[in-house]
């Protein structure tokens, strides 16, 4: 029994659209890698220029693998300098500061979702407005504001404003909840709950990946913050590492053994919270803005 042509043309074209498929997966693959090999080299190049002793860390030319493996970088991070108050200082600064900017943003974003009143989308346009303006134009009338105060030269400074709302996780907020069906809310009412408790009980445990994304971006934001410390910490007790890391560069001299390992140090936590909620975080982001 002979096989129809039609048959075999339709056979030869699902095999060569197959093979074309391949080919595409493949080249796409391969740029996907080169990328990547490309984007980590720094990060390699951190983790092993903090094993190298001083003289072949500025050896020219270069190498990627230490010749001598030497762990006295790590040894001298915190010896020279206390490092492990600059972590402390750190791992307080983002806690508070990421416990205050999810709290206060989640509740600012909810009113503008579901609360309604008079005057909202001129107040939220109000609010999207201030993403335009450069923080180097509010930074000397903030620090005339904290040093009146006497908060200068505290943490205080670098906590408090977080518990005042951040205005793009406000607005990333707002779009995520007002994807949620508002007959969840109205039943809830019918149920006797107020508004406070459907925001608290109801809202966020749905909202859960958009939490946890703000979350990590905050942390994030907060932990690798230079600028803010810069400005109103002047006492090394009071240093996070954005700035304690700054100790091993002198005027003249860069001791880069022990700056790449305080710099390891530094990632380590951002690691391993991003990793942890990395599916949460990749599902928030391709979640957000689906509804204007």
């Amino acid at each position: 029994m002979e096989i129809p042509q039609e048959a075999l043309k339709t056979n030869k074209k699902l095999r060569s659209k197959k093979k074309a498929n391949k080919l595409n997966r493949l080249l796409i693959y391969s740029l996907l890698i080169s990328l990547s090999l490309l984007f980590i080299f720094p990060f390699l190049w951190m983790i092993f220029t903090a094993f190298k002793p001083e003289n072949e860390a500025m050896a020219f030319p270069p190498s990627l693998l230490p010749k001598i493996w030497d762990w006295d970088n790590y040894k001298e991070v915190f010896e020279v300098v206390p490092f492990a108050t600059f972590y402390k200082n750190s791992l307080l600064v983002a806690g508070l500061g990421t416990f205050g900017t999810v709290v206060s943003s989640s509740l600012v974003a909810y009113g503008f979702a579901r609360i309604k009143a008079k005057g909202k989308g001129i107040w939220f346009a109000l609010l999207l407005s201030t993403l335009m303006l450069p923080p180097q134009v509010t930074m000397i009338p903030v620090y005339v504001i904290w040093s009146k105060l006497g908060f200068v030269d505290t943490l205080v400074p670098l906590v408090l404003p977080a518990f005042l709302g951040n205005s793009y996780y406000i607005f990333l907020l707002r779009q995520f909840f007002r994807t949620i069906p508002k007959e969840v809310e109205e039943s809830a009412y019918l149920d006797g709950a107020n508004t406070f408790q459907i925001y608290w009980k109801l809202i966020l445990p749905m909202s859960r990946a958009s939490i946890i994304t703000v979350t990590l971006l905050s942390f994030m934001g907060f932990w690798n913050d230079f600028m803010t410390p810069l400005i109103y910490l002047h006492s090394m007790e009071k240093y996070t590492l954005a700035i304690g890391v700054m100790q091993f560069q002198g005027a003249l001299t860069v001791y880069w053994g022990p700056m790449m390992a305080a710099s390891t140090l530094m990632l380590v936590p951002l690691i391993i919270i991003f990793f942890t909620g990395q599916k949460y975080f990749v599902q928030g982001i391709a979640t957000q803005g689906n509804k204007g």
